[in-house]
């Protein structure tokens, strides 16, 4: 064997051993190589400006240098989907449904005007508004057992008249 031949043996068993232990980090058999020729290039732009005296482990740590460096800008960016892969979904709602949805919106503004005015106001202030049950005794100086009957009843009335929608 001639040392031609050895050398090249002992350089393709250093990238099997570089791109085995890539794999074992996770990246695909692609992803391992295109790191690897990445790492073999920095090894080789490296070395015209000084000596490297143990190749194999500057070309294993540059290859998980970039591995890491490729997983943070992942995390960082997100990950690249083709095009083709991608099963795009319209969630927006249809003319009917929009159309529905408009008629029940109708329906519940005649429903909320035949309430009580003060029956009403606590409804919309809890519901809309978001206030507690006390903020809304004390904006309309009624006790809070007052504010559960008025939400109450609005609740029923409203159930049994949007009955159907």
């Amino acid at each position: 064997m001639d040392l031609m031949t050895s050398m090249a043996d002992d350089l393709r068993a250093v990238l099997a051993r570089v791109k085995a232990a890539l794999m074992r980090r996770g990246r695909t058999e692609h992803e391992a190589e295109d790191l690897l020729q990445d790492a073999w290039v920095r090894l080789a732009c490296y070395a015209r400006e000084q000596p490297v005296d143990k190749p194999e482990a500057f070309l294993m740590r540059a290859a998980m240098n970039l591995s890491i460096d490729a997983y943070r800008s992942r995390l960082a960016h997100g990950t690249e989907v083709l095009l083709d892969d991608v099963v795009l979904v319209d969630m927006s709602p249809t003319a009917e449904e929009v159309l529905l949805a408009r008629q029940r919106f109708a329906r519940l503004s005649v429903c909320l005007a035949r309430l009580s005015p003060r029956t009403r106001e606590v409804f919309l202030a809890q519901r809309i508004e978001g206030l507690s049950h006390q903020e809304i005794a004390r904006r309309y100086q009624i006790s809070t057992s007052t504010v559960e009957h008025h939400i109450a009843k609005a609740l029923f009335q409203l159930t049994t008249w949007m009955e159907g929608w």
